[in-house]
């Protein structure tokens, strides 16, 4: 059995739709690379001509605000593919993709995946079901971002990341974002972010240890959020 059948990225992504034969001819074309901890993987307005497959490690996907600030669009984690929209739609990436952590990638060129795209049909399928997927998400944190205030977006956040990546066993988050980080995956200056915090702490829903959060109180937050 070959590494590409084996990968986390197939068993949760589109790619879970090769045949042996396809994922032959993958494993031969792909590069795989160390992506050190705050490198980019792609930056804004680049043109990937390909998808990235996430094998381990977490990157932030961010967008420059007019106000100079990089706002946190998302979090992707180990299991995913980079840049499948700007593939298709044959245009520059719009978001840049921010190593939290050190990370495993692969990066499989857009002719082949494309030549996968046009020979099987599941495989096209699977793929533009995730691209819908991200839109849909896109949208619902565009809804979130106009609609609930900041204190609301923090709790719907902290409870995001319990809920996807987990907790150490110390029972703290097993994802740690800086103050700003925090702040801008929820659109809001760092001093704003650091005073919801220390007012959560002060009501025990959290508890706070440097950069490390533990939620105490879920079911608060949940209504909060």
């Amino acid at each position: 059995m070959s590494k590409c059948e084996q990968c986390i990225v197939r068993q949760f992504s589109s790619l879970k739709a090769l045949n042996k034969q396809e994922l032959i001819k993958l494993a031969n074309c792909k590069t795989s690379y160390t992506i050190k901890k705050g490198q980019a993987i792609f930056e804004e307005g680049e043109i990937t001509n390909g998808v990235f497959c996430i094998r381990s490690g977490v990157c932030k996907m961010t967008k420059l605000s007019d106000n100079g600030k990089d706002q946190i669009i998302k979090l992707a984690k180990s299991g995913e593919i980079l840049g499948q929209r700007s593939m298709i739609g044959d245009q520059p990436s719009n978001l840049n993709a921010i190593a939290m952590e050190d990370m495993e990638v692969c990066f499989i060129p857009k002719t082949e995946m494309l030549g996968f795209f046009n020979e099987n049909n599941q495989f096209s399928l699977n793929l533009m079901q995730a691209i819908c997927g991200d839109l849909k998400n896109a949208d619902d944190h565009m809804v979130d971002m106009a609609q609930k205030t900041v204190k609301q977006r923090l709790a719907e956040t902290l409870l995001y990341l319990e809920d996807t990546f987990g907790v150490n066993d110390d029972k703290t988050l097993k994802i740690q974002l800086t103050r700003e980080e925090l702040g801008g995956m929820i659109g809001t200056a760092t001093e704003s972010c650091i005073r919801l915090l220390s007012e959560f702490k002060k009501q025990k829903i959290i508890s706070l240890t440097g950069k490390k959060i533990t939620l105490i109180d879920k079911r608060q937050l949940k209504k909060i959020s």
